[in-house]
């Protein structure tokens, strides 16, 4: 007797999809199987047509030729809320919340519960948002507007909105870009509950290691591409990588050891108070020092105090900040950004879209906005000189533009990153603040960086790093600092420190 085979078929299909902006294709002919129960990933660098793909499976781009069929029916969304409906969900690397509504009214928003007279229901949406945030073990009150929650908080709102809903197809872009360690196994908990249901998940991560942890299947794209598919049991690393990038490339990185001894900063006792609780501190009583030609490294978990002492010694917050800082043996009061500009002290921030660029700005604006007085004639801005700042920053970072004139908005998120790095360079700094500089951002970009770091570092620039990623910092940083609730719980050369080492200060409290 013929033995029975249970054949699943894909809940859901892309057959010859293309799409291209002004001629120019960002996807060509791609074909894609999604089916229930697994974690399908999609992989490939920036600007490979990740994104683009979801958008058009999730109705963001209603234009394209090509089909996309939904358990076997062609479907054509013309928008995200019409996908949702038919339970294909995408949570968006770029953030889609409404920044001065609270996490409950995001949460709900186009799907709000009414009592009797059709009025919002706030409690009983209040009641579930606090489950759900409850099941992604986010201490915030539900009514807590957006804007008051960091960005990884801000990720576990929107991975929230999506289990919200009852969806078949559950589309994640870069879920992890903006948490810590903690959150990630929690994130891989709820997508194996979500398996168990028949839900597929899409998972799209430039973290090949997660990738190999969750992911039952795989799909490459390169330059709008299909490359190949299969399964993840089997496949190596490097397989992966080869079909990204279409050559051997190492994603390892390891920067040569200082060995300068000048000091170039030295924080003493940073302080900075919780604007919203003034008995609370964000970092408590901090101290460290960079020497020249260092890169720091600094870990913790979410809510640590990372980025709050990057922002505390930039000038940001001078209000509730206290502490010394002393920059090349002399005491400077940084009391706001201009006087960090002033002191040599430049920071690329966490968020490159919201505190980074402006989106809607060409290359060229975006590079000198920092360093306006350089490339500008009293009161008006020289283009020429403000086009060859821009040109020199382009081919130092190897930066994948049309021109200066293209707008940023129009960049893959690794490029977008040099574009920031390059507006801080342009300031010429002494002291480089970098917070979560590879977030988002693929293998090939990601080593571009680590090498323009660690050179540098050789040109004696002092340099800070902030990151979720443990490799990273071993990989990159001559000495690390571990925070844990505001404090420093410790500071380790690299040779002496591990990962279990740095996770271990990073989840208890210094006494």
């Amino acid at each position: 007797m013929a033995e029975v085979v249970n054949i699943i078929n894909p809940v859901l299909e892309v057959r010859k999809v293309s799409k291209d902006f002004a001629g120019v294709y960002a996807l060509k002919d791609v074909d894609l199987a999604i089916y229930p129960g697994e974690v399908t990933a999609i992989i490939g660098e920036n600007g490979a047509g990740k994104s683009t793909l979801m958008k058009v499976i999730s109705g963001v781009y209603p234009d394209y030729s090509g089909h996309v069929l939904l358990n076997g029916d062609g479907v054509a969304f013309k928008n995200p809320k019409e996908a949702g409906e038919k339970g294909v969900v995408i949570i968006h690397q770029e953030l889609n919340l409404i920044p001065h509504l609270s996490i409950t009214e995001n949460l709900f928003l186009g799907n709000e519960i009414t009592n009797r007279l059709g009025l919002l229901d706030y409690p009983a949406m209040n009641k579930q948002a606090k489950k759900l945030l409850h099941r992604l073990h986010l201490d915030v009150h539900p009514s807590t507007p957006v804007n008051q929650l960091r960005v990884g908080q801000q990720q576990l709102v929107e991975i929230a909105k999506a289990l919200l809903l009852d969806s078949q197809v559950l589309i994640m872009d870069e879920p992890t870009s903006a948490i810590s360690d903690h959150e990630v196994e929690l994130l891989f908990k709820i997508i194996n509950e979500l398996k168990t249901k028949g839900v597929a998940i899409v998972y799209i991560s430039h973290k090949l290691n997660e990738l190999f942890e969750i992911a039952d299947r795989y799909s490459v794209l390169r330059d709008g591409k299909s490359m190949g598919s299969g399964m993840m049991k089997g496949t190596s690393h490097d397989q992966l990588i080869q079909l990204m990038v279409g050559r051997d490339l190492k994603d390892s990185f390891s920067k040569e050891d200082s060995s300068r001894s000048e000091e170039i900063l030295k924080v003493e006792n940073l302080n900075f108070r919780n604007p919203e609780n003034k008995k609370d501190f964000l970092v408590s009583n901090v101290s460290f020092s960079l020497k020249k030609g260092e890169v720091l490294g600094i870990c913790g978990l979410m809510g640590a105090g990372r980025t709050e002492v990057l922002e505390a010694v930039f000038g940001l917050h001078p209000k509730y900040v206290s502490g010394k800082i002393i920059i090349e043996g002399q005491t400077k009061k940084i009391k706001s950004v201009n006087d960090a500009i002033a002191a040599g002290i430049a920071l690329v921030p966490e968020d490159r879209k919201v505190q980074g660029l402006i989106l809607n700005m060409n290359v060229a604006k975006n590079t000198s906005l920092a360093s306006l007085g350089n490339v500008s004639n009293y009161t008006f801005i020289n283009k020429k000189q403000e086009a060859e700042l821009s040109a020199h920053f382009v081919e130092k970072l190897r930066t994948k533009v049309s021109s200066g004139k293209q707008t940023v908005e129009q960049l893959s998120g690794g490029n977008q990153q040099k574009v920031v790095i390059a507006k801080w360079l342009a300031t010429n700094p002494k002291i480089l603040l970098l917070d979560e500089p590879t977030r988002g951002i693929d293998v090939g970009a990601k080593t571009e960086i680590y090498k323009l770091i660690s050179e540098l570092a050789a040109q004696s620039m002092g340099i800070i790093v902030v990151s979720s990623e443990l490799p990273e910092i071993l990989a990159i940083a001559d000495n690390i600092l571990v925070l844990s609730e505001s404090k420093l719980t410790a500071n380790l050369k690299r040779a002496e420190a591990t990962e279990e080492i740095i996770m271990k200060a990073a989840l208890q409290e210094k006494e």
